[in-house]
């Protein structure tokens, strides 16, 4: 079965693709973002997934990409073209190469016009192809710097894209408005610029009075990734928090583990959340809990230290997740949420007071 998930970075509207093969655990990430490094390995590590390799569709002049990082931290390979000259790649691609996923793979297609190193990639039954910048929902790619060419876009999108099966989705690079996936069909037909019956000569000129400014994010983000996203002097953000070993979840919070807390003792400030009928109910509590309750916590957050580390605690840990979030969101640094909260806890035979014991 293939695992097939979209992630979005919202900055820059890039699309991140995840595809991975379920029986045997390999995984791809498409043109993954630097700023969400972190995050993507929470969803490898949530589907038990293994990152083989990481593809970027080309040089981006957006966002950085996440290869490096992720090959740092996942021993990952970098995979791209390798007429895009980058350094740092592992393996540089050309048109018509395979990049296997487990029993699963993908076909490199060549589609410059956009850069000259511009891929596509083509799942292996030709259900789904993943266009980059090249071809976009209702648009394109732009042509007028990074060795842009309008007559080779033309062309790449016409034949190696257009050509494709009527039924095989296409997912871009980036979206403006929210939409996230197209067909070829959808595309031959109403692609303003390359659908229907617009020739070479239309598109050239359609693409030679855009007057569009370069991107925000050119002159960091070009140079970068250059080098497969390795930043200078190989500064990258922190890997996890220092305070205890935490775990980032999907959600976007961090998450520690009952023994992990078990360990913290009294460096940590433990918030229970529950309602006061349940603090001594079968569960019991945690030595050392402070009640708060959700409903009351955005009123007692003063009653909360700052300067150290909060562990939010509940059942079933759902509503405690939500007081890390408004925990989060009114400048509290180290906040944890308890994973499986007091179920959790009880079930490793962890040390409870109350009037459960």
């Amino acid at each position: 079965m293939l695992v097939f998930r979209q992630l979005f970075d919202a900055s820059s509207s890039t699309y991140t693709y995840l595809l991975g093969d379920a029986a045997s655990g390999a995984a791809l990430l498409i043109d993954p973002v630097f700023e969400n490094v972190r995050r993507d390995a929470a969803l490898l590590r949530e589907l038990g997934l293994r990152l083989v390799a990481t593809l970027d569709t080309h040089v981006h002049a957006d966002h950085v990409t996440g290869a490096w990082l992720l090959r740092r931290r996942l021993g990952s390979r970098i995979l791209l073209s390798a007429a895009a000259g980058a350094a740092n790649a592992d393996r540089g691609l050309v048109d018509g190469d395979r990049v296997e996923f487990g029993g699963r793979s993908l076909e490199v297609r060549a589609t410059p016009g956009h850069t000259d190193g511009c891929l596509s990639f083509v799942l292996d039954d030709r259900s789904m192809a993943f266009t980059g910048d090249a071809l976009l929902i209702r648009g394109c790619g732009r042509t007028d710097f990074q060795q842009g060419s309008a007559r080779r876009l033309f062309r790449s999108v016409r034949e190696r894209l257009l050509s494709l099966p009527p039924g095989c989705l296409l997912y871009p690079g980036h979206d403006y408005r929210g939409v996230t996936v197209t067909s070829v069909d959808e595309e031959r037909r109403f692609n303003p610029r390359l659908g229907g019956d617009a020739n070479e000569d239309d598109f050239i000129g359609y693409m030679q009075n855009l007057g569009l400014p370069h991107p925000k994010q050119m002159a960091r983000a070009v140079p970068a990734n250059l080098l497969c996203g390795q930043p200078a002097n190989d500064a990258v953000p922190p890997a996890e928090p220092d305070w205890a070993a935490l775990d980032y979840a999907f959600s976007g919070i961090w998450e520690i583990r009952p023994e992990a807390l078990a360990d913290c003792g009294r460096r940590v400030q433990i918030v229970d959340v529950r309602e006061p009928g349940e603090f001594d109910d079968a569960l019991g509590h945690i030595a050392g809990a402070r009640l708060i309750p959700l409903s009351a916590l955005g009123d007692r957050m003063a009653e909360i230290e700052r300067e150290r580390p909060v562990v939010t605690v509940c059942r079933s840990g759902t509503r405690s997740a939500q007081a890390a979030v408004l925990l989060q969101r009114q400048g509290f640094e180290k906040v944890a949420n308890l994973a499986g909260g007091m179920l959790r806890w009880r079930a490793e035979a962890e040390a409870t007071e109350g009037a459960g014991i």
